[in-house]
């Protein structure tokens, strides 16, 4: 699944938990439970692979960008923690995937070889996946996690 639909996905959990500690925890689980659904992927090249990730990792960077500043401008006494919540949901989300870049930068893995198999056995990729799948979950999570931080701010 795209880095971005992760942290999508860990907004709509930091918003809805609000509890950063769990939110953080939730967000690493929720990772390999979407890898694990049918998404888009199998690249043919490491060069298309490449391509798509380092536009889908700037996408995610700014799309965090984007929804901490929303949450911080959202009215309430409970902004902080529900900003601390959102944030760390999302860092959740995301961190999984931090060994490709760090394994193309730096040459280094950053999780255990066992966590690693797991993670690439359990995808599920399809090439023709990205219109049914990869953009119907984005716009499901955008919109989830745009509902919830704007409830959010008004309810608490």
């Amino acid at each position: 699944m795209l880095v971005t639909n992760h942290v999508l996905s860990g907004a709509v959990i930091g918003a809805a938990v609000r509890r950063p500690l769990p939110a953080l925890a939730i967000g690493v689980a929720s990772h390999f439970a979407l890898d694990a659904l049918p998404h888009w992927g199998k690249w043919e090249t490491e060069q298309q692979f490449l391509r798509v990730a380092v536009a889908d990792g700037l996408t995610g960077l700014a799309a965090m960008g984007v929804i901490t500043r929303a949450v911080l401008r959202t009215p309430g006494n409970g902004r902080a923690k529900l900003a601390a919540s959102v944030v760390l949901g999302m860092a959740g989300a995301a961190m999984p995937d931090l060994d490709k870049p760090a394994h193309i930068i730096f040459k280094r893995k950053l999780w255990p070889d066992a966590v690693n198999r797991f993670h690439g056995r359990i995808q599920d990729e399809e090439p023709h996946r990205f219109f049914s799948h990869e953009l119907v979950a984005g716009a499901g999570f955008a919109l989830a996690a745009a509902t919830l931080i704007a409830r959010r701010g008004t309810n608490r």
